[in-house]
């Protein structure tokens, strides 16, 4: 039987990010010194270190030295990250919106679809925003229906680790540490590219128009 540090180690190397509301054990484990350092060195074998985010509330392994191999990886990793940052913001803006809230979506936020998708449906504007949100490359959905195009998104969000469905049986979301992580990659691109995502995000939302 595999040990929970193997667990741990295993979820890191296929690069998932454990918060929380991913792998509350896995985080409880993670938050500990002692372990926490154990992983580290078991990672730095792999030329991996244990990395956080989110004020030590995300933990994922991260490359230590960089060669031509890894700046290949992670140049890979990072187009798809790019790719999917705008469809992804404009999401959250578009929940948060319709929520009526001035908080963003953060890790341990509930999203429950039947009341975004009464929402949406009845605000004509919210509407439009979901379906060319839908069309986005990262969800890529067909469906001219504001429920196979909410879920479509809230099934492509959770294989990618950005939300969690707790009960199969219920249409109730968690939002993971991995959206803060999100924030983290924005803030970075923002302040080391000055791309402003988030307020080209927003503008686009309002204009109706694809960037």
């Amino acid at each position: 039987m595999i040990s929970e540090q193997g667990r741990i180690l295993e979820r890191l190397l296929s690069g998932d990010f454990i918060c929380e509301i991913s792998d509350e054990d896995g985080w409880r484990y993670l938050k500990q010194s002692a372990n926490f350092e154990a992983v580290d060195q078991y990672l730095a074998t792999l030329n991996r270190s244990l990395s956080s985010a989110a004020d030590g509330q995300v933990f994922f392994a991260a490359y230590r030295t960089l060669g031509d191999s890894e700046r290949k990886v992670l140049s890979s990793q990072f187009q798809e990250i790019a790719a999917g940052l705008l469809p992804l913001v404009e999401w959250l803006l578009l929940v948060q919106q319709s929520s009526g809230s001035d908080v963003p979506v953060t890790q341990g936020s509930t999203i429950r679809s039947n009341e975004l998708q009464s929402t949406i449906e009845d605000t004509p504007a919210y509407k439009e925003q979901l379906a060319k949100i839908a069309r986005y490359r990262l969800f890529n959905s067909n469906s001219v229906e504001v429920v196979g195009q909410l879920n479509l998104v809230f099934k492509r969000l959770t294989e990618l680790g950005y939300l969690m469905k707790p009960n199969p049986d219920k249409l109730i979301y968690i939002a993971t540490g991995k959206i803060d992580y999100l924030y983290e990659v924005l803030r970075f691109i923002d302040e080391t590219e000055a791309l402003s995502l988030a307020e080209q995000a927003e503008s686009a939302i309002q204009q109706g128009s694809l960037l």
